[in-house]
């Protein structure tokens, strides 16, 4: 997949500027910085200046560096092509969810009072929304998307069960972001039940479409056949 410098700019922008924030607040933050919160959004965990500061920043420089050069290296990097928008739109969703989350950690450090569990839920279920939106449009690799052993046996299933992700990717983000803005201690446990029967809803799904496929394939050497010597 040929990436232009004009889109890369506008991907890495969210994590360079979680390094300069980090340069400029160095000297205004305390010794000790919250890191986690509990899900009343009170911290529970907290770190020195040089993990609070930086470890967030270099996370997300790997994932950034990761996705970059991941086409490269999937042997179906010629399908890329047919979904970049998609997979960029993936990129740049995942860099900008870390980089609102360590905004509203480092302004937590210089005293503002804001609630993390309303952050991190809203930007949670914009996140799905976002991933859901695309996940009809992901084509098939070896990387990206809903990778079972039949999706990637089945262009049926692949299809099918992305198509069926994308909106169940969709309904768990509004619960996301309604957990978020409700903080009801039960809707956490209510979610996290709903996005594991959405996994398995999903596996299953996959299997049963393969099932249907007459195209199926079965990866290679799996087949019975007789071996080369």
């Amino acid at each position: 997949m040929k990436q232009t410098w004009r889109g890369e700019l506008v991907q890495v922008l969210p994590v360079a500027a979680m390094f300069v924030v980090a340069a400029f607040c160095w000297s205004h933050v305390p010794d000790r910085i919250a890191v986690h919160w509990n899900l009343q959004g009170e911290p529970d965990g907290f770190a020195g200046r040089i993990s609070g500061l930086l470890l967030l920043p270099i996370v997300s420089l790997a994932v950034y560096l990761l996705t970059l050069f991941l086409p490269s290296l999937d042997p179906g990097r010629a399908n890329y092509r047919n979904f970049a928008g998609a997979y960029n739109a993936i990129r740049f969703s995942i860099t900008l969810f870390f980089s609102l989350i360590y905004m509203v950690m480092v302004l937590t450090a210089l005293g503002y009072q804001i609630n993390m569990t309303t952050v991190v839920g809203l930007a949670l279920g914009v996140l799905f929304v976002v991933l859901g939106n695309v996940m009809g449009k992901i084509r098939p690799n070896w990387f990206v998307g809903v990778r079972t052993p039949w999706t990637l046996s089945s262009k049926m299933s692949w299809t099918k069960t992305h198509r069926l992700a994308g909106w169940l990717f969709i309904a768990m983000g509004l619960l996301a972001a309604s957990w978020g803005l409700f903080q009801a201690p039960w809707m956490f446990g209510l979610m996290l039940a709903v996005d594991a029967g959405c996994v398995l809803v999903i596996v299953v799904y996959s299997y049963l479409v393969y099932r249907k496929d007459p195209l199926h394939t079965t990866p290679a050497g799996t087949s019975p056949g007789t071996d080369s010597v």
